[in-house]
């Protein structure tokens, strides 16, 4: 069991439960969604009623090239609730989720995309779980739906790959769909990071976690803005932002060279000086060797320039300008 799920009757009975009523923002990234956020917004306001508690959407426009932005102005207009902020460029989906949660104003805050995929109505499930004194309910994915074989396997190896490489625990199967009490959003907000990952900023936070479980649903319109490229940067982020054991893998990769060095050398030596058969055993050590230093230095250098980055201090996002009707 993760330490992170708070499953202990005794422990949970110790968190007291929220009362009614509050605020609950919800923070939804845009990029390129006009096809969608229409849809998405109906779909978000029908769990209103049930809530038992004000909300407040706030929708980010991640420098969208669609007309997102004019569509989130318009439904701003006819909205008290809505609020619109219109990033000066693209800075990433981290980016937008972060320029969120700082502009949150609610007693919880839930992080959803816009794609439909992760559906608003679960929401409900972890209002409740957050009123029982659960300070983070976090989606965990049962099912992909619209995903192909490889997108699983990948997506459901990486996420334990990643796990298991953090200092601190981490669910797997959990995207960046969940509610975090405003105490959560308060701490992460208030950390130096320039360069976020919010699935390990939260986790690292700690408080009291739970799972909510789902079913994830394809897209209901539009294309992922994920490239395989995108993918891998991200993926790089994620790893070296909270971890420090690829350098420390790089001590492995050279003591296990050493023993295929040290066994090459003995070959070559052992091999009379008319039999050629070493100096192909020499070739794919020193092939490897080469191979292993030029790993070593591209890992200690994705380190070096994520360093020089929190250095500049620039921000991690800014805004354009914010869109309300509320006088």
């Amino acid at each position: 069991m993760s330490e992170l799920e708070c499953h202990d009757s005794a422990i949970c009975a110790q968190s007291p439960e929220r009362p009614l009523p509050g605020l609950l923002s919800l923070v939804i990234p845009c990029y390129n969604e006009e096809a969608v956020i229409e849809a998405t917004h109906a779909r978000v306001c029908s769990i209103a009623p049930s809530l038992g508690m004000q909300m407040e959407i706030i929708y980010i426009d991640d420098g969208s090239k669609d007309n997102t932005l004019e569509k989130l102005k318009h439904l701003a207009t006819g909205d008290s609730r809505i609020v619109v902020l219109e990033l000066s460029r693209n800075f990433g989906q981290q980016a937008a989720m972060s320029a969120g949660l700082e502009t949150a104003k609610g007693d919880a805050v839930v992080i959803i995309d816009a794609d439909l995929q992760d559906p608003p109505e679960v929401i409900l499930e972890m209002v409740a779980k957050w009123r029982t004194g659960i300070d983070v309910a976090y989606g965990r994915r049962k099912s992909r739906d619209g995903e192909g074989f490889f997108k699983l396997i990948s997506a459901s190896m990486f996420y334990r790959f990643f796990a298991a490489m953090m200092p601190y625990s981490v669910p797997v199967d959990t995207g960046d769909f969940k509610l975090c009490d405003r105490a959560v959003v308060d701490t992460v907000c208030a950390l130096p990071e320039k360069r976020r990952y919010l699935r390990n900023l939260i986790p690292w936070a700690g408080f009291h976690h739970a799972p909510v479980d789902y079913d994830r649903d394809a897209r209901t319109a539009g294309e992922t803005k994920y490239s395989v490229f995108k993918l891998l940067s991200l993926a790089a982020d994620a790893l070296l932002l909270s971890s420090d054991k690829p350098v420390r893998v790089i001590w492995l990769s050279a003591f296990l060279f050493a023993i295929v060095g040290a066994s090459g050398l003995a070959a070559s030596l052992i091999s009379s000086t008319q039999d050629q058969t070493g100096l192909p055993t020499i070739l794919a050590v020193i092939g490897f060797i080469s191979s292993a230093q030029t790993a070593g230095i591209a890992i200690v250098g994705e380190y070096t320039v994520r360093c020089y980055r929190e250095t500049q201090s620039r921000p991690t996002f800014i805004i354009r300008k914010k869109y309300n009707n509320v006088m």
